[in-house]
């Protein structure tokens, strides 16, 4: 049997080159991959970096699906449904909005881990009798995650192919986010499965992409003694009470972390609260930041734009708070109501949802109607920061104070944000892989 396996096509943001669609693979898709790949024929086939062949002739095809991609998903199953070839649709939105999913877009549809559904769904096909909807019904435990198929991954297509999940889900339940579905949950893979896949990417700089790395501190703390040893230099995304935890801190210095990716999400108690982001605490945001930068660890602060207590005045107070703390990176959101969250039910019902094209849903366009402010004023604000953050007298002042971080400071505020459209030239001269290779190789030797 012929498994072919499609990521659809990304819109980009106003501020985003190719290096973003070339950042990296999709690892759901290579879990897949690796599931079947001894027994069947299997194929992978990003959008972002290529054509997806419509002359091919699988048994199957499975697409997965985040909110914007769903309309051009649904573009791609019809092509390839009109010829007879069944298609699965799985990922994120399936599994957060499924009742939300127009019928006759797809066979079949793929709700929670793959691990739990596509084996059936193989089976079924088999017998020919496939079902319209497969539901991972059961806690998928950590020992029966699959590892991508690292070795299947076209690497001079993606700038960084380093990237390893230890865990699935989140702990945490934001109304704005995908993890407030009923279907997630937060589970760590075993210590021993993800040291393997660090081997199996081949690098000594290894980017850990979980919703949260420490949603189990004693997870995250006997993981770290396994590593330490192997001299290797992460990252990781964390939730800003991290800070308070000074032991487990310290331990993710010593065995390597280098930067954490932190949801601060606002400055507004009020906004915070208003989306039960109830593990931040804005005045403890600074204590916070002093502990991290003590570590001689670099913070990607990520924020969100247009949360009900949000006035025209926020973003300028978030850039006076982003130089004067010296983040030394920052990625920026305008909020977006994903159907199947809270926050999508909550605006529904209240009348504020404006725009329905979920291609506009990733975060950089304005779906809803702001309580606190105009759409264009939320939508001018969003590219001012962000011109802002990364203009040259900015990325001055935010230059870290510890020497070893300066290079990789300024290698990704000036050659991937400020001047990305050079390097992203660069990289299709040399390949995303090659650069992504010699931007470690400064980091590490600078």
């Amino acid at each position: 049997m012929y498994i072919k396996l499609i990521q659809p096509k990304m819109r980009k943001r106003p501020m985003d080159t190719d290096i973003k669609t070339h950042m990296s693979p999709p690892l759901g898709l290579y879990t897949i991959a690796n599931m079947f790949r001894g027994e069947h024929k299997v194929s992978v086939e990003n959008e972002n970096i290529g054509r997806v062949d419509f002359n091919d002739r699988p048994d199957i095809v499975g697409i997965s699906v985040t909110v914007d991609t769903f309309p051009r998903a649904a573009v791609i199953a019809k092509k390839f449904r009109r010829r007879g070839i069944p298609v699965v649709a799985g990922g994120i939105h399936i599994t957060t909005a499924i009742k939300m999913i127009p019928s006759g877009c797809f066979d079949a549809l793929c709700v929670g881990a793959a691990e739990g559904t596509w084996y059936d769904i193989i089976n079924d096909l088999k017998k020919g009798r496939l079902k319209p909807v497969y539901r991972c019904t059961h806690r998928i435990s950590g020992k029966y995650i699959v590892s991508p198929a690292y070795d299947m991954i076209k690497k001079d297509s993606y700038l960084y192919c380093n990237i390893i999940h230890t865990s699935r889900g989140c702990p945490f339940r934001c109304d704005f986010c995908y993890n407030s579905s009923g279907e997630r949950y937060y589970v760590n893979r075993p210590v021993d499965d993800v040291i393997r896949d660090i081997k199996a990417v081949g690098t000594r700089h290894v980017m850990f992409i979980d919703d949260n790395f420490t949603g189990n501190p004693a997870w995250t703390m006997e993981f770290l003694k396994k590593i330490k040893p192997m001299k290797i230099k992460w990252n990781a995304a964390v939730s800003i009470d991290i800070a308070k935890r000074p032991g487990l801190l310290e331990l993710m210095k010593e065995s390597g972390c280098k930067s954490l990716f932190i949801g601060f999400e606002s400055i507004n108690e009020s906004s915070l609260t208003g989306v039960h982001k109830v593990q931040n605490r804005t005045a403890e945001y600074e204590r916070a930041v002093k502990i991290i930068h003590s570590k001689g660890i670099m913070i990607n602060a990520s924020f969100v734009f247009g949360l009900d207590s949000d006035t025209p005045d926020v973003f300028e107070r978030t850039l006076d708070w982003i130089v004067r703390n010296k983040i030394e990176t920052v990625t920026s959101h305008i909020l977006t109501p994903y159907p199947g969250t809270k926050l999508y039910d909550n605006m529904m019902k209240s009348g504020r949802i404006v725009k329905t094209d979920l291609s506009l849903y990733n975060t950089a366009n304005v779906v809803f109607r702001p309580a606190g402010m105009t759409p264009e004023q939320l939508y001018q604000g969003y590219l001012w920061i962000y011109k802002s953050v990364y203009s040259l007298p900015n990325i001055i002042k935010r230059m870290p104070e510890s020497a070893d971080q300066i290079v990789p400071y300024l290698l990704f505020n000036l050659f991937y944000r400020k001047f990305g459209a050079f390097t992203d030239l660069l990289c299709k001269m040399v390949t995303y892989n090659r650069m992504g290779w010699l931007a470690e190789k400064l980091s590490r030797y600078l």
